[in-house]
């Protein structure tokens, strides 16, 4: 019986990402952000707006590579499966660098980097904050847990662990887990468990507005 033999070959895949550029025309702190399973990059600019503070931070939404229609109809993307994880992972990360590169040419930006994931995102923040060319002033993650697999280290600066009381993807067992990771690692961090589930709302919003404060400060 003939035997089937499997292959890889690099080719050349266009990114898409978004920015929202601050009111103020001098070095601004950069705010890197990347979506959840299913969304795009305007979700999750639509999101960083909504924390931070826009006078103040350039905002980066980061659209996953991998795009598909999800059952309701609407365009969407995914940063990987379980399929050729390692292979997606490496790809993944550089095409973070490239973008955060191309930014930092582009424009005015300062020393400060923030990296926020929110749900499949939140390992891509991660994996851009610990394993990435540049390094964090902080890292927020809301609705989904670090990758078991990484070190958490002071690659991260500051952390913010957020997660909704009714959240039926992250549970409450793997945000103490995440929670006791970062204790663990010696590492400063704020843990919110806010009332709401698998999504932003003005209680989250609040609360990752004066982490974000905390971690530029004017």
């Amino acid at each position: 019986m003939p035997s089937t033999q499997e292959y890889s070959i690099q080719t050349s895949v266009s990114g898409r990402y978004l920015l929202q550029r601050p009111s103020h025309s001098g070095p601004a702190p950069l705010l890197v952000g990347f979506h959840g399973y299913g969304q795009t990059s305007e979700d999750e600019l639509s999101l960083l707006c909504a924390i931070s503070d826009s006078e103040q931070w350039l905002c980066c939404s980061i659209e996953a590579l991998h795009p598909f229609y999800t059952p309701r109809g609407e365009s969407g993307a995914n940063w990987m499966t379980s399929s050729h994880r390692e292979q997606r992972i490496t790809e993944n990360l550089h095409y973070v660098v490239a973008v955060i590169k191309r930014v930092r040419e582009s424009g005015s930006v300062g020393d400060t980097l923030c990296f926020h994931g929110f749900s499949q995102g939140s390992g891509m923040a991660c994996r851009a904050a610990l394993l990435g060319s540049y390094r964090a002033s902080g890292l927020m993650l809301l609705g989904g847990d670090i990758p078991p697999e990484l070190t958490v280290n002071e690659r991260a600066g500051s952390i913010h662990l957020a997660r909704g009381n009714k959240d039926r993807f992250y549970s409450q067992e793997k945000f103490e887990h995440d929670c006791a990771r970062t204790r663990v690692a010696g590492l400063p961090f704020t843990a919110t468990l806010f009332s709401g589930e698998h999504r932003a709302n003005e209680e989250y919003c609040n609360a990752a507005r004066e982490f974000l404060a905390t971690v530029y400060i004017v």
